[in-house]
């Protein structure tokens, strides 16, 4: 089984570098000014520039409006974007038309019920993301990288016509068992290759990237 590895909220040369010789598969940067892991549209190009085609350059953006889409992706090579919001169908739709550029809706999953909604952005996504709600109780919870999970269990067993992703709480060394309960074939890591919110460690990205490549 090949498990394809997207790493979040890249906001350094240093960690994108370890990330891409490590042999990441999708490198991400994030455009929501809340999150301590966002970089300006200027720094981002700059960031993913010596990528080239190594890796798929995805941008994470919450409810945006258009123009900050267009100032992204006029500064930085973007191959998908990545929708973390409350984005409806017709929003998703009317992104992926105007700018042309394959997008990747994110389902939050808090209980069972919540996997079937992504039945409703197959037709308007090339690809899904499900992603722990973050927890009513945490104080300023972001929309994504809270280090916390969902209940794996609840997407096992099923198929969908477009790719998808897994996402909440992943580390080196829960990604294997995360795999197994869930069926994914691609994980996407944030939180858990950092010290602390927004300060990644080159050696947990290299780490969870060798754990994920010998499954």
């Amino acid at each position: 089984m090949c498990i394809e590895v997207k790493i979040c909220g890249l906001s350094t040369p240093e960690t994108m570098t370890a990330a891409i010789e490590a042999g990441v598969d999708y490198v991400g940067t994030v455009f929501f000014p809340p999150s301590p892991r966002a970089v300006t549209p200027s720094r981002a190009g700059e960031l993913l520039a010596p990528v080239g085609d190594r890796a798929t350059k995805v941008g994470l953006f919450v409810d945006a409006v258009d123009a900050l889409i267009e100032e992204v992706l006029k500064a930085a090579p973007l191959d998908l974007l990545q929708l973390h919001g409350s984005e409806s169908v017709e929003r998703v739709a009317a992104i992926k038309s105007r700018f042309g550029v394959p997008v990747m809706k994110v389902i939050k999953i808090r209980g069972p019920d919540d996997v079937s909604r992504v039945e409703n952005f197959l037709e308007v996504s090339d690809r899904i993301l499900f992603d722990a709600a973050p927890p009513a109780d945490l104080e300023n919870p972001l929309p994504g990288g809270n280090a916390v999970s969902f209940d794996w269990t609840y997407l096992k067993g099923k198929a969908w016509p477009k790719p998808w992703m897994l996402a909440g709480g992943l580390t080196a060394d829960n990604l294997a068992r995360a795999v197994d309960l869930s069926g994914a074939s691609a994980l996407d890591v944030s939180s858990g290759v950092e010290d602390r919110p927004g300060i990644k460690n080159p050696d947990k990205i290299r780490a969870f990237i060798a754990a994920a490549k010998v499954i």
